[in-house]
């Protein structure tokens, strides 16, 4: 239990909520409805595995910066609390894991998860050579709405692409935004983020035009998958957490952890919410 306890405190396993509402969005307009316990608590596993696999590479790759960074230097990585070993064996567990649960959703998850842990994995390479990795983490959480289209219709549908490409966005907006806080210790260090190369002012703007294209790509999810009115209230209450995120930043850098954790975490619940309303009141 203890080990359990440790794992979840290394990968910060409440975040899981930025992906998980979106999965379940993809999987409800895929069955048309619910679609049933058994690829529910699959997928709650699959993404489990995901997230845990993800976090857990990106802790133990980024030992080395975490230990200079005031804002990570406590993180249990780093100070003692988890060691290599500890961190090698968690990683390989959730490969197991991630791959033995594909298998039970269906083949196209199965031949599809190698290629997911190589893009979950290989986030944390970017920011020592592109400056765009603010991208790929975005990639990274877009790939659970596409999991979980698949997951229920065996298949990529044009609906799910666009709202992947609004996932892909919103992350990487408030990544830039989130990365911020690390803009003088990426210089130091000579890692790459776009506040380190372009600066405040720039990396504001373009957080803003990334959440733009999300709501841009968000309604061609609406448009494409035929969804109604409450869908249309998620758009919209999208676009207010995101304004708000935005003028909370630009007001204050210290409002960041909140404007990053907080409105976030509740702009995918309350999609989720509507999409479910959707479909109970189509």
């Amino acid at each position: 239990m203890n080990y359990l306890l440790k794992m979840a405190k290394l990968v910060k396993f409440e975040h899981t909520i930025f992906s998980m509402p979106f999965i379940f969005v993809a999987m409800i307009v895929g069955a048309d409805g619910w679609f049933g316990w058994k690829l529910f608590f699959l997928v709650v596993l699959e993404a489990i595995f995901a997230r845990n696999f993800a976090m857990g590479v990106n802790r133990y790759l980024d030992r080395d910066i975490d230990i200079k960074n005031e804002r990570t230097k406590d993180r249990p990585s780093v100070n003692g609390e988890v060691n290599e070993n500890e961190m090698k064996l968690f990683i390989i567990g959730n490969v197991i894991g991630f791959i033995f649960v594909a298998y039970f959703i269906n083949s196209l998850v199965f031949y599809s998860s190698p290629f997911i842990l190589a893009v979950l994995g290989g986030y944390s390479y970017f920011k020592r050579f592109s400056e765009y990795a603010h991208i790929i983490l975005g990639i990274s959480l877009a790939l659970a709405p596409i999991g979980g289209a698949m997951a229920v219709t065996n298949s990529v549908p044009d609906w799910s692409v666009f709202l992947a490409f609004g996932v892909i966005f919103w992350v990487a907006g408030f990544d830039i935004l989130y990365s911020l806080q690390d803009m003088e210790f990426d210089k130091k260090e000579g890692l790459f983020s776009i506040p380190a190369k372009y600066g405040l002012k720039p990396s504001l703007e373009l957080s803003a035009l990334f959440h733009i294209l999300t709501i841009i790509f968000w309604f061609l999810f609406i448009v494409y998958s035929h969804l109604g009115f409450f869908a249309y209230i998620a758009l919209i209450i999208s676009v207010g957490f995101l304004y708000k995120e935005q003028m909370m930043v630009r007001n204050n850098l210290e409002n960041i952890p909140k404007a990053f954790f907080d409105l976030n975490g509740y702009l995918g619940i309350i999609f989720f919410v509507c999409i479910v309303l959707d479909k109970v009141f189509k």
